[in-house]
């Protein structure tokens, strides 16, 4: 994946605050427009805004309990409290503070204000629901699904990083791309809903008027860098920031497509899945708890192939088709495609499905699996098993 280049960061003078300028505009070259730009119905948003929602309720918490496990490891230490651990802990402490209303409490009201602290409603992700619930015309409560789930595991995982360096690449990819997200989702609930946009005080608040408070974050958080990063790596820097910049792009990726549905009725999501040296890479839409197949057939068992039977539309190839290469033996329908280079078999053309694929489990992406159930098939008596299930199985 390219990156911005290093003079992005070495430019940087802490008097300046133009690195969160610039690598924002770097961000959206290399990742393109925003999924929230894309044009949604009302029932692809209703579906949409109560993952979101669970995201703005949880992320503040997060950002500020990220800290804990770097303070009582200098506890244990018995040690001062490192200078990046102090850093972190105030900037994420503060964007606490801010998301759940106290410092527009004070703002407001200056210190007296704080005695109304308790007033919960002035959090930014009830200002959110609010919004919401108009627009939808119902109540609308957090949904932590599956993917949101996911993404706030990833997420905390990389803002309580002890590598403070990764640590901060969370916190500015987290608001740089909080603005371009909150940006492009009030732009489409304006369209899809036909509202005056300051009619929406979340989103007012975060990016509008003359004085957004997200363009204040992202140089926050961006300050850290000139703090954390040294000179000699911030190649390294980019390149964690340009991974967790992706890893928010994609959670609003697959909530765009949380419409689609399995056969079964459940939320599926995009896997990602490769061969074994990668010239091959593919995409498929599935479950995140997939319903796998193991067969005993001479060819699965040599080759270890755990099998996801999905339709031809749920496959999309990225890139390497050329290097596909096809064997046939037996009755010549199963079509068996195999890397040229490494010899892994990452989908197939499958016997009984011949119009669909069979993918390789082996192959996918284990961050975007929560679970794998098995099933065994007696491949090695294909046409007893076929008759016996009535089902579309391996082979």
């Amino acid at each position: 994946m390219p990156l911005p280049d290093a003079s992005v960061v070495k430019r940087y003078q802490p008097s300046r605050k133009t690195v969160a300028q610039e690598l924002a505009v770097h961000a959206r070259a290399l990742f393109g427009p925003h999924p929230f730009a894309a044009e949604m119905s009302k029932d692809q948003l209703a579906l949409l805004l109560p993952e979101y929602l669970a995201m703005s309720q949880a992320f503040p918490h997060l950002q500020a309990g990220s800290q804990k496990d770097l303070v009582f490891d200098a506890i244990s230490r018995n040690r001062d409290l490192p200078r990046h651990v102090e850093l972190t802990s105030a900037v994420a402490n503060f964007i606490c503070w801010d998301e759940t209303g106290g410092h527009s409490l004070v703002l407001q009201g200056g210190n007296a204000a704080l005695s109304r602290i308790l007033d919960t409603e002035h959090s930014h992700s009830k200002l959110l629901r609010n919004d919401a619930s108009r627009l939808l015309g119902r109540d609308i409560h957090p949904n932590y699904g599956t993917t949101t789930r996911r993404y706030l595991r990833i997420l905390y995982e990389g803002l309580s990083a002890k590598d403070p360096l990764v640590r901060c690449a969370y916190m500015v990819a987290f608001e740089l791309h909080a603005d371009e997200m909150i940006q492009q989702l009030w732009a489409t609930l304006v369209k899809a809903f036909d509202v005056p946009a300051d009619d929406l005080e979340y989103f007012r608040v975060h990016v509008g008027g003359q004085d957004p408070a997200e363009k204040y974050h992202g140089e926050m958080t961006s300050g850290l860098i000139s703090k954390l990063v040294p000179a000699d790596s911030v190649a390294r820097f980019l390149d964690e920031f340009g991974r967790a910049y992706l890893v928010n792009r994609e959670w609003c990726q697959t909530l765009v497509r949380l419409g689609s549905l399995d056969a079964g009725g459940r939320e599926e999501l995009e896997h990602n899945g490769r061969c074994h040296c990668g010239s091959v890479r593919f995409y498929v839409r599935a479950p995140a708890e997939i319903h796998a197949v193991r067969c005993n057939c001479s060819i699965c068992r040599m080759s270890g192939f755990l099998h996801l039977l999905v339709p031809e539309d749920k496959l999309r190839i990225e890139c390497g088709e050329h290097l596909l290469t096809t064997y046939q033996f037996n009755k010549n329908i199963a079509r068996h495609t195999f890397c040229r280079v490494c010899g892994v078999k990452p989908f197939y053309r499958p016997r009984s499905n011949p119009s669909g694929f069979s993918v390789n489990v082996h192959c996918l992406d284990r961050r975007t699996i929560e679970a794998v159930k098995i099933d065994d098939f007696d491949g090695e008596n294909w046409e007893q098993a076929i008759a016996a299930t009535g089902a579309d199985w391996p082979a």
